[in-house]
């Protein structure tokens, strides 16, 4: 394997060349660059998609009639274990036909919450939702764990196999997480990296490992849902649907989730909006659609511990044992505070990930790695294709601008190299980054269409990182290297950036 690192071309050096692909094996001629990328079950091609998409994505609508949890015997005290009267107003509720679950005045005290069919849980403004951390209280249920099915503690807000249902209200979620002795984040809280080894360690496919199937301690070959012995119980994620149609979360703040916050799981038509997440746990992921299809998320918050938004599809053997992809999901007018990544796919993507669209976000925090993440690997495998990123504006990122990691976790070589087409960034600005991309390929991986329009990258500090990296193009970008730092020599460059 051979990289090949492309200096910087120089200062203010602009590329307009539009049918020019650099990569490695020198210049390319794309002729219709843009024909390919077309979304999967659509007459339509990149962005003229979305409107078609948006007009199967509807928010569910409730009957007006409203079931508060103060009258089934809740007391907003901070104290009083109100799990059993959310129950009740939820099953009120449901067998009424719908309508809102009412949570308002003070901060409740509960178990994790299992939705019904046409059920909305309201949090009221200045209420507090929280959840208990005593693991006695949360019972064992069908879920997924970092992209394999296992029977886990449930989600702080669950539903199973449900339709037309929603949390919304300005109030806030509090899931209780914390650093402290037998908590979620603490020792003896349940697996912070899940189970199994993070190499190439053998060819079963369970939670926690990163290569060629997992690594240590992990199930060979899982065939369904992974039980694991009680002492390995692993965190639960925040609110997870779980093969739902029509789901709705909107304008709550989630704060101290035990793992990821939001995780709809098989999901059809959901719409996330208006949301604020601020947590810094491990691995406290912002969103996580896993093989859902026509999600909307937007006008929300990300102050996150690890990925802003990373769209999933299974991992391993358990991953292509479902074989369901994500697929047309529409990111738009969010702001990214803190992450390891903005918008991020994978690394559980067995299933593959397709037709995502993001555009008018805002990235910036000294913490924020990159800003457009695809991550997998040749034992991980499935695919990324047509992704499209366009009038972000970024602040400092610490890595690249773009990364295409496909050896993620050191895995160099599997039986399921993985394929990466049709990436387009356009109308994208950043102030620093130490590169602009970074694709990591392998000898059996494909790389192709990856182009860069109409962008402005300033403070860029060194070369591009490609490996096996297919075809790029750059057309009408600008690219201004970092000013020196004290005592360092000047970067020189000539004009074809030799």
């Amino acid at each position: 394997m051979h990289a090949r690192l492309l200096p910087l071309p120089p200062r203010s050096h602009r590329f307009i060349h539009p049918v020019t692909a650099f990569a490695l094996t020198g210049l390319v001629a794309l002729s219709n660059p843009a024909g390919a990328l077309r979304a999967a079950g659509s007459a339509a091609t990149g962005w003229d998609a979305v409107p078609e998409i948006l007009a199967r994505i509807k928010a569910p609508q409730f009957p007006a009639r409203d079931f508060p949890i103060t009258d089934y015997g809740a007391k907003g005290d901070g104290t009083t274990d109100c799990t059993e009267a959310v129950g009740q107003a939820i099953a009120a509720c449901n067998a009424a036909g719908g309508g809102r679950v009412v949570v308002s005045g003070g901060v409740f005290l509960t178990g994790p919450v299992h939705l019904k069919s046409n059920v909305n849980l309201n949090i009221a403004e200045g209420t507090t939702l929280k959840f208990t951390a005593d693991k006695t209280k949360f019972p064992i249920v069908l879920a997924r764990y970092e992209g394999v099915e296992v029977m886990n503690y449930s989600p702080l807000i669950y539903a199973l196999d449900q339709e037309n249902i929603a949390v919304s209200g300005k109030g806030t979620l509090d899931g209780s997480a914390s650093n402290a002795e037998g908590n979620w984040w603490g020792r003896g809280g349940g697996a912070r990296g899940g189970f199994g080894g993070r190499g190439a360690g053998g060819p079963g496919g369970g939670p926690g490992g990163r290569g060629a199937g997992a690594g240590r301690g992990a199930p060979a070959e899982p065939a369904g849902p992974y039980a694991g012995p009680p002492q390995r119980r692993l965190r639960p994620n925040f609110w997870v649907p779980f093969r739902c149609k029509n789901v709705l979360i909107e304008d709550v703040t989630i704060i101290n989730s035990p793992m990821w916050e939001l995780n709809p799981v098989y999901c059809t038509n959901v719409t996330v909006r208006g949301v604020q997440i601020h947590c810094h746990g491990p691995n406290n992921d912002g969103c996580d659609p896993d093989s859902s299809k026509d999600v909307l998320i937007e006008n929300c918050v990300f102050d996150t511990g690890d990925d802003c938004i990373a769209i999933k599809s299974g991992k391993d053997a358990d991953g292509r044992r479902v074989n369901v992809p994500s697929e047309n999901i529409i990111i738009r007018n969010c702001t990214m505070m803190d992450g390891h990544g903005g918008v991020v796919m994978g690394s559980e993507n067995s299933g593959g990930v397709r037709n995502v669209f993001a555009e008018n976000c805002k990235m910036d925090s000294p913490n924020l790695e990159r800003a457009l993440r695809l991550k997998t690997n040749s034992g991980r495998g499935g695919f990324h294709e047509n992704v499209f990123f366009r009038n972000i504006e970024v602040g400092r990122v610490s890595d690249s601008i773009l990364t295409i990691d496909l050896v993620y976790g050191g895995v160099q070589d599997g039986p399921y190299p993985p394929n990466v087409r049709n990436v387009l960034m356009e109308n994208v600005t950043v102030k620093s980054a130490p590169r602009v991309l970074s694709i990591l390929g392998t000898p059996k991986s494909v790389v192709e269409n990856v182009r860069i329009a109409n962008s402005k990258f300033t403070g860029i500090e060194g070369p591009d990182r490609l490996v096996n990296s297919g075809t790029v193009t750059y057309q009408n970008v600008i690219i201004e290297e970092a000013p020196p730092k004290p005592g360092e020599t000047p970067r020189a460059h000539s004009p074809n950036g030799n």
